[in-house]
């Protein structure tokens, strides 16, 4: 089912009719394509599953060109971003094709759908806006933290899940609960591979989030636990490029508090809760079993 996905994803990119796009969005790695899974295995059987499926990937990309502009990153999944290699000017209008595409796209489906995803994208850039703003200084706010999370990450995932639910019949809320937390649990997941993962396996430079600014929530439990001259010393690093001595140190201090397990508990606790939403549903099982476990 993924594949007939990826050839409508080809389809839609084919008739926005403008080859430069189509050859820019080729140079773009897929991914694991979750929000498609998502939706393709709630809603196997439906005929628009996959379209849906396509559509949202497309936002997902859009998405990703503007935060890496927004980033300045010079890497995306291991290879040079859009912005680095064809200007930030070029990965915005890319992006702005992928968003309008979809939502043209979007209005073929129940306006239930369509409303759900729209609205997702609204707060997905709200949660964007934060991010960035919340990047000026040291945040030490657990649950401002959480909120950013949730509208920038979690949301859309949510909304897969809710659609795809309507889409077959389903419980829509107990889906909607499950895409929550699997995208929360998703991105804190994400939070710590930045930290745990080697450069090779990330794509990037380790700890790379805290150098951009980001205090995920790892950085947020250790800032908890230190005592003052620490504390000053962990926020001196902040949005910093961080030397290895640095980097070792504030390993060396989460291993000291098991930070990492605190987070991952965090994480696994969301896991369950999704899980106890839809019940005995393995496949869904199978799928926030994969995000708690994967190592990139």
């Amino acid at each position: 089912m993924l594949k007939i996905v990826e050839t409508l994803i080809s389809k839609l990119i084919d008739e926005v009719d403008y080859p430069y796009a189509t050859e820019l969005f080729q140079k773009l790695s897929g991914g694991k394509r979750l929000r498609a899974r998502l939706i393709l295995t709630i809603a196997p059987e439906a005929s628009t599953a996959p379209l849906l499926g396509a559509i949202v990937e497309l936002i997902h990309a859009a998405s990703l060109l503007h935060d890496d502009v927004i980033d300045e990153a010079q890497l995306r999944r291991g290879v040079p971003s859009v912005n680095a290699t064809q200007g930030s000017k070029t990965a915005i209008m890319l992006g702005d094709i992928l968003y309008s595409k979809a939502f043209s796209s979007l209005t073929a489906f129940d306006p239930v759908i369509s409303r759900a995803v729209a609205e997702s994208v609204t707060r997905l850039s709200v949660g964007e806006m934060m991010d960035v703003a919340m990047a000026e200084s040291f945040n030490t706010d657990r649950d401002l933290y959480l909120k950013m999370l949730y509208l920038k990450t979690a949301t859309l995932i949510e909304a897969c899940a809710y659609s795809a639910a309507v889409l077959a019949g389903k419980d829509a809320q107990a889906h909607l609960t499950y895409g929550k937390n699997l995208g929360l649990a998703f991105q804190i997941v994400d939070d710590i591979l930045d930290i745990t993962a080697d450069e090779a396996t990330l794509g990037k430079p380790s700890l790379n989030d805290f150098s951009e600014g980001k205090v995920t929530l790892p950085y947020i439990d250790l800032y908890e636990r230190l005592n003052e001259q620490e504390k000053q010393r962990l926020i001196a690093s902040h949005g910093k490029v961080l030397d290895n001595e640095e980097k070792r140190w504030i390993r060396s201090k989460m291993d000291e508090f098991k930070i990492i397990e605190s987070s991952y508990t965090h994480a696994r606790a969301l896991c369950d809760e999704a899980i106890e939403a839809i019940g005995e549903d393995v496949a869904l099982r199978a799928i926030i079993e994969s995000v708690i476990q994967r190592s990139h």
